[in-house]
């Protein structure tokens, strides 16, 4: 298993250091490296091979993270994107988790955590810590929005798709899930596919957001 990566920062030294880093895992592959969203999409558009995962920082020139993140889940849908940038505070969290972002890390996070981010992100479609899960939380959705056939209270959502759309709130994947519930890895990806649908959700991140900030799972901590 290789992990195909893309960055995109303005800073030259973060962005060749955290490449030399990242380098050093041998199931880490990173593609090419970008200094805007803007050269980021043009590389994308002339790849032979597209990346896993776009590591994305918010403040750039010509086109900043928040732009590009939201023309790369239009064109791009099955690229991940995490946001690594300086800008810990939750408005900025939940702007890039609402356009698309699977995960959130700031530039002084350790190389441990940025590694171990990246690969829960490639194994499950996202990773929400502490801070992302309070800060989606903190927005939740005050009215339904008009023509949603999804229920905020939860009612289209069966019991066992209830259980199910915890663990993975919780992060397990589907064969952890499938394992806990005593059921096959199958009839997880089964449920995941009809959470997605009666949701309305495009991706998994997308449907842990849902979820959070509908309170359909209970109040989750992440350590």
């Amino acid at each position: 298993m290789r992990i195909k990566l893309a960055m995109a920062d303005d800073e030259e030294l973060f962005r060749v250091g955290l490449s030399h880093i990242l380098n050093r895992y041998e199931d880490v592959d990173i593609l090419f490296e970008a200094d805007n969203g803007q050269s980021l999409m043009e590389q994308l558009a002339e790849a032979e091979e597209l990346p896993d995962i776009v590591v994305m920082d918010i403040k750039m020139p010509e086109m900043n993270g928040v732009e590009a993140t939201k023309m790369l889940r239009k064109e791009y849908p099955d690229i991940n994107i995490i946001a690594l940038t300086t800008y810990n505070t939750k408005p900025f969290i939940r702007n890039m988790i609402d356009v698309g972002a699977c995960a959130y890390l700031v530039k002084n996070s350790a190389p441990q955590e940025v590694i171990h981010t990246i690969r829960q992100v490639y194994s499950n479609g996202f990773y929400y810590d502490k801070l992302v899960m309070e800060s989606i939380r903190s927005n939740k959705r005050s009215t339904k929005p008009k023509g949603d056939k999804t229920s905020a209270n939860g009612e289209f959502i069966t019991d066992r798709e209830k259980q199910i759309l915890e663990l993975i709130c919780r992060q397990y994947t589907s064969q952890e899930i499938a394992q806990k519930l005593f059921i096959s890895k199958r009839t997880v990806e089964v449920h995941r596919k009809n959470l997605l649908d009666k949701t309305q959700s495009k991706n998994i991140a997308g449907l842990v957001v849902y979820a959070l900030k509908n309170e359909l799972v209970p109040n989750i901590i992440i350590e």
